[in-house]
């Protein structure tokens, strides 16, 4: 494909361009090319590119020459003085009137000593094409086809030199004809071109600058005429093509105030656009590693791979197997024809018209309005924005039906509006890899308000396209505006914990919420977007002061679905009031209110080193607890109930720590990594019952006893290992599909799933809390009573000691099996410190159980005695 297709083509597809490589990658990108059987040229995207807005065809504006019928009185003079020509190009823009086969002059250029001097002529032959000749000095050559009379801009340049008569004719890029020896015949060598000639569009010259004919005057529409006194290489009238002009040698540069136009000859102006220069690898000597990056013009036709994220590409494959495929089917089956492909990676190239598109939308729309799904499944939401994305693809066309275009964005609101509606929350976030949060509806709603343009006139200056939420307006900019309800609960939730690089090289965690309407402004001039300073108040729909003014900005990651993160830059707050909040932002964009904002931030370096006390303490913990439990075994410690639950926590406690240092080589295997979510849910859910179950034993033993051993320990392993199984089988159950987490084999966080883990560990906690309080409460009266009985006469700083001895040693002893260093991750946001005392103290809570209940046991170290008494004996 050309380059804009094979862009569009892996956008549609949720995917991107291959990256243009560097150079230490020359070996591993050599090598991908020959997995894919890639022998030629490649297309590929320039790194730099990746955090601005999507490549556009770049709008040249012009003025048209417009000859609407061959007449002997319309023409257009040059107003320039020519130098003599050794060699020679024109270029320029034609439209071809199909309604005449007769000759046509395009341009002619006479001197006094010669009329015919240079001089270029076609017509259009029984077949459809249109035929070119060259004429120099009076030399005629052949009439040869050089594109299709097909109503459409064409693009053509002709060459000529004085050396050999090499002359050449180009049209859309491409050599169509070639030859030497024009103006050669005679005994003396060709001569250059005269200067100070007078130089005629659109009329045969049969006197100096006069006497024109009718039947060979020329019918259509021309414009970018540019003329140079060399002969430009291919790469050159490629750049020409692409409306890049080179300056140098430049004889004649295409502007109105340059042209003597006769009265009747009209004037308009077009948008060209233009093919412009895309980034590509061209094999062999075309583009050595030396000189790279390399170009070609966009619309050569290359073979192109679509690369994915990892996480993205099995988010999709989830979504593509667990899908259903209803929506699909209702689809189309109204629209009675295929509408919406079955599969988000197989659906071709779609190049859509208006009708196709209205059509499209119009049977989308009625499906969601009926609302015969209550809840998009994934697959869903990722096929609408597939299809929404062609639609904002549409190129509209002189003379398309501007009621079916208006049609159109009814449509087309009205659909982003359904996809936004709350019970779609969960969905947004299960493709949250793919698609990085509704915010990129707006992305695509304001390239669809580019499509309405035509719609604007001298009498209809403003557009208002409104479903509910969502809008927009055009005067002389396009402002779009999302209601609160349509984005806010999407983003602030996807907002609440976002994991975004900082300046520094480091990371930083941002909490937000989207306390207002989403806006989006963007000035146009000439078709083209321009950056201008905003001023605008925002409604809060949460009575708090507003905090930040904040564009999003896109992820290096996100590429074109990027929902992107907030961020305040080149945004002040005016005022701030407790209803609303008014801002000024020095450039364009999408705009909203975010109230409630923390952030952390972690360097590069602090994210090691928290990585690394992770693995090193879980390691070390692990290994404590298997040494733990092989002492339990083997010294054969009297039975009792707390060395029963001792065990359980500790067989809990290692195989969850265990899978959870495995956890990151599952990551790759999308069964695999369901399954380890679903162990490690199921033996920490497990670690954390028996660690409450470690405090009602502690209740019954120390503040009331009211039931038998027998009926306890049954109640207990009822506790410790069926709560977990209960747990984990109705979180399975309701939430199967949004389980794992995109990007590591644990809980989805962000949707409601991680909840399954958190509330009952925070409700175990704070039981733990009150039981932990309640014991030291009676140790502490315990030891006081003692102490008055076995030493009535001690000094007062001895009893101090003693309070604190009675207070500190239950605490110590019953904190790691009570699970209460876990309290400290409520903390972790509040300052870098806690996130430390929160990875050491939970990290090594095994070597902590180690120390507590194997080394200082006495009933471990009694039994240890016992046995060495007995090997002696």
């Amino acid at each position: 494909l050309d380059w804009w297709h094979a862009d569009r083509y892996c956008e549609q597809h949720f995917a991107q361009l291959l990256f243009e490589p560097q150079h230490s990658e020359q070996d591993s990108f050599s090598k991908l090319l020959q997995s894919h059987h890639i022998t030629g040229s490649v297309w590929l995207k320039e790194r730099d590119g990746v955090l601005h807005k999507p490549k556009r065809r770049r709008g040249h504006s012009v003025p048209v020459l417009v000859f609407r019928d061959k007449t002997d009185t319309k023409y257009v003079k040059v107003l320039s003085d020519f130098p003599a020509l050794p060699a020679v190009t024109a270029c320029a823009h034609l439209q071809w009137d199909t309604r005449t086969q007769e000759i046509a002059t395009i341009f002619s250029y006479a001197v006094p000593a010669f009329i015919n001097e240079f001089q270029l002529r076609g017509f259009m032959d029984e077949e459809g094409f249109v035929r070119f000749a060259l004429i120099v000095h009076g030399h005629h050559s052949p009439y040869l086809p050089v594109f299709r009379a097909d109503g459409q801009w064409h693009h053509f340049c002709v060459t000529w030199q004085q050396e050999n008569g090499t002359w050449a004719i180009y049209a859309d890029g491409k050599r169509r004809a070639s030859a030497s020896g024009l103006c050669a015949a005679g005994p003396a060598a060709p001569q250059a071109i005269y200067g100070q000639g007078t130089f005629i569009i659109g009329q045969d010259q049969d006197s100096l600058g006069g006497t024109f004919r009718a039947k060979e005057s020329f019918s259509g529409n021309i414009t970018d005429l540019h003329i140079w006194q060399k002969v430009l290489s291919t790469e050159q009238i490629e750049k020409v093509r692409s409306c890049w002009v080179p300056e140098q040698d430049l004889v004649f540069g295409w502007s109105s105030n340059a042209l003597e136009l006769e009265s009747s000859v009209q004037t308009v102006t077009t948008q060209l656009l233009c093919p412009g220069y895309c980034c590509g690898y061209l094999l062999g000597m075309a583009c050595p590693w030396e000189t790279w990056p390399c170009y070609a013009s966009c619309l050569q036709t290359l073979p192109f791979i679509c690369q994915y994220r990892k996480d993205a590409y099995w988010q999709l494959k989830r979504a593509q197997l667990e899908s259903s495929h209803s929506l699909v089917s209702h689809v189309n089956t109204l629209a009675a024809r295929s509408v919406v492909p079955d599969s988000i990676f197989t659906s071709g190239v779609q190049d859509m018209n208006l009708s196709v598109a209205l059509g499209a939308l119009d049977a989308l729309a009625t499906v969601l309005r009926e609302g015969e799904m209550s809840t998009l499944e994934p697959s869903d939401l990722l096929e609408v924005l597939q299809l929404l994305k062609q639609v904002s693809d549409v190129e509209v066309q002189e003379g398309d039906d501007l009621e079916m275009l208006e049609q159109l964005g009814q449509y087309y609101m009205e659909v982003t509006e359904l996809i936004l509606e709350e019970q779609n929350t969960g969905t947004w976030s299960s493709v949250s890899q793919v698609v990085r949060g509704p915010m990129a509806v707006v992305e695509l709603c304001d390239r669809m308000v580019s499509l309405l343009v035509p719609l604007l006139t001298a009498e209809r200056t403003r557009i208002r396209v409104q479903h509910r939420n969502i809008g927009l307006r055009r005067v002389t900019m396009k402002n779009l505006w999302f209601g609160y309800g349509a984005l806010q609960r999407c983003l602030s939730g996807s907002a609440v914990s976002q994991h975004v690089a900082a300046s520094d090289g480091g990371y930083k965690y941002v909490s937000t919420a989207v306390g207002t309407a989403v806006i989006s402004s963007t000035l146009l001039c000439n078709y083209q977007e321009i950056s201008t300073s905003v001023r605008y108040r925002l409604q809060h729909r949460a009575q708090v002061p507003g905090r930040g003014c904040a564009p999003p900005t896109s992820s290096t990651l996100s590429g074109p679905d990027a929902g992107g993160m907030w961020s305040t830059a080149g945004c002040s707050v005016v005022t701030s009031l407790q209803d609303s909040t008014a801002c000024f932002c020095n450039h364009t964009t999408n705009f909203a209110i975010l109230l409630q904002v923390y952030e952390l931030q972690m360097t590069a370096k602090e994210e090691f080193t928290l990585q690394t006390l992770t693995f090193i303490g879980c390691g070390v913990s692990f290994c404590a607890l298997i040494v733990t439990f092989i002492l339990f075994l083997v010294v054969r410690v009297p039975k009792s109930e707390r060395t029963a639950v001792h065990k359980n926590l500790i067989f809990a406690l290692a195989t969850g720590e265990a899978l959870l240092m495995l956890s990151e080589l599952a990551k790759s295997n999308q069964v695999l990594c369901f399954m380890v979510t679903a162990f490690l849910h199921f033996f920490f859910m497990a670690a954390f019952s028996w660690m409450l179950v470690e405090g009602l034993l502690l209740w019954s033993k120390v503040v009331a006893v009211n039931m038998s051993e027998d009926r306890r320990m049954k109640f207990y392993y009822v506790t410790g290992w069926g709560l977990p199984v209960l747990i984990v089988g109705v979180t399975l159950a309701t939430s199967f599909n949004k389980y794992v987490a995109a990007n590591h084999c644990w809980l989805n966080m962000q949707t409601n799933v991680i909840w399954a883990f958190v509330g009952p560990v925070l409700f175990i906690l704070a039981v733990n809390t009150f039981v932990l309080l309640r014991v030291v409460t009676v140790t502490v009266s315990s030891a006081r009573r003692r102490s008055k009985m076995l030493t009535p006469n001690s000094s007062l700083e001895s009893q101090i000691g003693a309070q604190i001895w009675a207070t500190a040693k239950p605490v110590l002893v019953l904190l790691p099996v009570l699970g209460l260093t876990w309290v400290c991750g409520v903390l972790v946001h509040l300052s870098i410190i806690w996130a430390y005392v929160f990875i050491v103290l939970n990290s090594l809570q095994g070597l902590y159980i180690f120390l507590v209940y194997a080394i200082y046991n006495s009933e471990v170290r009694n039994a240890i005695q016992r046995m060495k008494d007995k090997k002696k004996a």
